[in-house]
């Protein structure tokens, strides 16, 4: 590679890191509300499907990226665009957690109250998003990387589905487990949040399938790769 494709590589994966970063520390943020969609008037343990958090719009777009990177990059930049978003998460924590203490003024448009309402959960939530996020993002690309080897490079739709279906289901447990058991969210709801919520999240992992497919397609053509061919950076 020329030393302008090593540029042009950079640019583009520090770009990726910037969306991957971007849609984990919102989705942190948002969590709180909860929105439906009711394709079906149907019920799974009491809960209608699909009522789900507004925060997993976000977050099956940091398993395309991790993808994308894991495919093209491979998997250390993966790794490290992980390990980066951690970091993002524990700054936003601590920053909400300054603003909360924080004493508003008698004409602040937001009260003390109100900001506690909306973010005084968000530290158990960013501490428990951490914990599952980081789990099923190092499971997405493990897994990622075996049916690339398996493979040989080839069926890309294998090797995203799979490592993302398994690791969203990981994802999806263990968020909904830790906010039932620190009282973000009743027990009574928890069988039907987490299938409908991994439901939604297989669902998205397919319709994104072939947003990932654009995007190797894009990169091989730039950067003229062969099949299972890495870019490298400086």
């Amino acid at each position: 590679m020329t030393l302008k494709d090593k540029l042009a590589a950079q640019k583009a994966y520090l770009f990726l890191a910037a969306l991957f970063i971007t849609s984990l520390v919102v989705s942190n943020l948002i969590f709180q509300k909860f929105f439906y969609w009711h394709p079906f008037e149907l019920e799974i343990f009491g809960s209608k499907l699909f009522e789900i958090s507004v925060g997993v719009l976000p977050y099956p777009v940091t398993f395309l990226i991790t993808d994308l990177i894991s495919e093209i990059y491979g998997k250390k930049r993966a790794n490290q665009v992980v390990i980066a978003g951690i970091f993002a998460s524990i700054f936003s924590l601590l920053i909400i957690l300054v603003s909360d203490l924080a004493p508003a003024t008698s004409w602040s448009f937001v009260d003390d109250a109100t900001f506690s309402l909306v973010f005084g959960n968000s530290a158990i939530a960013v501490f428990a998003s951490m914990i599952t996020y980081l789990f099923a993002q190092f499971v997405d690309i493990q897994i990622y990387h075996f049916w690339k080897r398996v493979t040989k490079g080839k069926k890309l739709w294998l090797r995203n589905n799979l490592s993302t279906f398994f690791s969203q289901f990981v994802d999806t447990f263990t968020i909904i487990l830790l906010l039932s058991f620190f009282g973000i969210i009743p027990w009574e709801n928890f069988k039907g949040l987490l299938i409908s919520g991994f439901l939604f999240k297989v669902i998205i992992a397919l319709l994104d399938t072939p947003f990932l497919y654009l995007g190797v397609y894009l990169f091989n053509r730039r950067f003229k790769l062969k099949n299972n061919e890495e870019l490298e950076m400086l």
